[in-house]
């Protein structure tokens, strides 16, 4: 025991490394996906999956809007079982999951924002040229980006498996 009477309490902390990946229907978020994954196992850390549903431009016209909303979510919850059962093979480990509803850098933002044991965001850029790279990852690797508190990995979309296993 400290007799310090100044010296810091020591406050429990979670350590435990959580890498956060949106999930949605691109095939890059597979490559985002796998690099999150073996890096967890490396450090016995954890995935998250956010799967965000976003806003309609029809949500003035009330039936319309929810009828989007509702196959929105049935599509976001289809892809997050994938997601979610890709995770725990890779990882060893059940993943975490979050769904929300909004514009998706804020979405993304305010989650990292109110779960501090996120350390990590992971992203995979599209290597289409005639694409680009992706509307989170320009909006992350831009001005969004000074709205993180954690760290941005982009994964180039166009890396094998066994180079994404390579690298973690």
């Amino acid at each position: 025991m400290n007799s310090d009477p100044f010296a810091l309490a020591s406050q429990p902390q979670n350590t435990e490394h959580c890498f956060l990946v949106v999930v949605d229907k691109s095939e890059e978020m597979f490559k985002a996906l796998r690099f999150a994954c073996r890096r967890a196992k490396k450090v016995d850390g954890k995935v998250a999956l956010l799967g965000i549903i976003t806003r309609s431009s029809f949500e003035h016209w009330v039936s319309i809007g929810e009828l989007m909303k509702e196959e929105a979510r049935e599509e976001i919850d289809r892809l997050m079982a994938v997601a979610t059962e890709r995770a725990e093979e890779l990882s060893g480990k059940s993943a975490l999951t979050y769904v929300r509803e909004g514009d998706p850098v804020d979405v993304i933002t305010n989650l990292l924002r109110d779960e501090q044991n996120l350390k990590l965001l992971v992203l995979a850029a599209d290597t289409q040229e005639s694409r680009g790279p992706g509307p989170l990852v320009s909006a992350f690797s831009s001005k969004a980006v000074a709205q993180c508190r954690v760290p941005v990995t982009i994964v180039p979309g166009n890396l094998t498996d066994d180079e994404i296993d390579a690298i973690c």
